[in-house]
Order: C-alpha cells, then structure tokens, then sequence
C-alpha cells in the first residue's frame, strides 16, 4: 500500500499534529477512578503515561495515530518530531505505573481502551528505537482473552463497549506480533458470536451517539476470521442487503458537543471498515465497488470534520481519520 500524497498527506498530518496536541495536553481530562479514600487524586498521578488527551483510551490511540503517521510519512518533517516526543514518554518507569494500575484495577477500559493498547504495542514495535511494551501488551491481552472466553453474546454497540472492533485490533496485533494461541481464541470468538448473524436491518443505523458501526464492526471482524470465499457466502446471510447500501456520511448538529460529535468519528470508521472488508472478498465481488465508493465518501466527510476547532472531538478524531487514511486502498 502506498502512502497518500496531496492532499492524503495534508489530511494525516493534520490528524497526527491533533493527536500529538492532545496527548501533551494535560487538561480537560475525564478521570475514571474508582475513589476508595479522602486523597486527592490527578490523572498524571494515576496514569504517568496516558494521563492527556481527555481521556484514557484517547491518549493511548494519540500516541498510535503520532507514530502510524511517522512510520507511514517518514520524510514529513512533522514525523521525527511526533516520533520523538512519543517515545520520550514511553520510558520504563512510565510503563511500570501503567501496568501497575491495570494489575489494580481488572476491568479498567476494557475492551476498548486494552484493545488500542495492543495497536499500539504493534506500531512501536515497528518504530525505530521503539521501547518494550510488553509488560502493558501481555497483559492487554490476557485480560481480552478472558473477557471474550466468557462472553455468551456479542456486544454490538456503537461505541466503546463493541465486542468486535476491539476483537479485530486483538487479532490484528496477535497476527503481527506471532502470537499463535491469541490469534486462534480470536478467531473461535468471532465465529462463535457472529457465525449466525442474520440480516442486520442497516436501515436503522446508525444510532444518535455512534462513532462505530454495529454490523460493519461485525463484518470487518469476520472479513479477519473468514476467507475470501466463506466471507462472500457468510455475507448473503448476515448483511443480503449490503451491495444496495445507501448511507450517506453523517454529520453532527452540535461539533462542540462530545457525544454528538461521535457521529464525525463514525464517518471515519466505516470508510476504514468498509474498505477492510470490499478488499477481503474475492476480486470479482459485486459487493466490492460500492463498497469501496461508501468508504470514499464517508473519509471525504471525516477529513472534513477534522478542520473543527471543539477540543470535544479534536483530542480523538485525528486517530480515526488517520486509519481511514490508512485503509485506502487507492
């Protein structure tokens, strides 16, 4: 895959200087801590590496976002300074207290959060000079591991609790790094919660605060676990309606808004998700070309919407825009 140019490189490094503002910026931030006593508590105290961006989960995918735009634009002057400055911060101690308060706290940003974890691990590993991330990766990964052992039934939300977006980023790092054990309980997962889908009604998506989609997460999930073969005829059953799709990219009324605005970050993931899944079937699918037309129009909007000046969307939409940058196949 060739990297964009033009205007494609204006866009991710755009979303990357987002994401690397965010990150280093230590406040607003929406602490999730349980308080067990009268101490006093900051988000840099409890978490000495992701403790910018808003939000957890949103600092651990800013500091992915810095590096996939480095490692995919390395000649950008804009690349070895994000590389730099992430990896400044991504020392041993840093990493200890990261781990340390997960071993604490067994549920914490699962899956959403534990899954970018593993993202990022892959793309540091990638990274020149890149540190060891895997005391934080290991245990990301076992606590996922656990968690989809003993869910009966998917979760198919819009937002940070979908069972099948934080499955794909699992299987994706599990492939990459070697880890044959995960890979294979992945893959069971996914078949053993989606292997049965029906029909989907598309018409009723998405929902007023979603910033991914239900049945495309599926899809793109299973596009991972199926071959191309299997993928087309398990795709008649479980989206039949899906070469006759119609979305049109939505846009929130109120950008300044942080739930609303997760509609901007929606259009960035079906365009990634949908390209992830034209280019996983067979090349002479009927399915293929509007799909990949879908995913065209809703990166339009999403690289659009990252000229939005509200911090409510900004700490986190550069990481979505820049993986449907990645996705593009053109």
């Amino acid at each position: 895959m060739t990297a964009p140019t033009g205007a494609g490189m204006e866009a991710a490094a755009r979303a990357a200087a987002l994401a690397l503002d965010a990150i280093e910026r230590p406040y607003p931030y929406h602490l999730t801590h349980v308080v067990t006593d009268d101490r006093a508590v900051t988000p840099a105290a409890l978490f000495p590496i992701f403790g910018g961006a808003f939000d957890w989960h949103s600092a651990v995918h800013g500091h992915w976002a810095v590096l996939t735009f480095a490692a995919r634009h390395p000649t950008h002057p804009q690349a070895a300074i994000g590389r730099a400055a992430v990896l400044a911060r991504l020392t041993p101690d840093r990493i200890a207290g990261e781990r340390a308060y997960l071993l604490a706290h067994p549920t914490f940003e699962r899956p959403y959060g534990l899954a970018w974890v593993l993202a990022l691990d892959q793309i540091v590993r990638a990274s020149p000079g890149g540190p060891d991330l895997t005391p934080l990766a290991e245990l990301a990964i076992d606590r996922l591991l656990g968690w989809l052992a003993a869910l009966t039934h998917p979760v198919r939300a819009g937002t940070h609790a979908q069972s099948a977006f934080a499955a794909s980023l699992a299987l994706d790092w599990a492939r990459a790094v070697g880890h044959a054990e995960a890979a294979t309980a992945i893959t069971a997962a996914a078949l053993r919660h989606h292997r049965a889908d029906r029909g989907p009604m598309l018409h009723l998506e998405p929902s007023g605060e979603d910033f991914l989609s239900p049945a495309l997460g599926a899809a793109a999930l299973m596009a991972r676990a199926l071959p191309a073969d299997a993928l087309a005829s398990w795709l008649d059953d479980a989206l039949p309606d899906l070469d006759g799709l119609r979305w049109t990219p939505p846009v929130p009324t109120d950008r300044a808004d942080g739930r609303l605005v997760h509609l901007d970050g929606l259009a960035a993931s079906r365009a990634w998700m949908a390209d992830e899944l034209a280019t996983a079937l067979p090349p002479d699918d009927r399915r293929r070309e509007p799909l990949h037309a879908l995913a065209s129009s809703h990166r339009r909007a999403a690289i659009d919407a990252i000229v939005a000046p509200h911090y409510a969307g900004s700490h986190w939409l550069g990481t979505f825009v820049l993986r449907a940058l990645a996705a593009d196949p053109t």
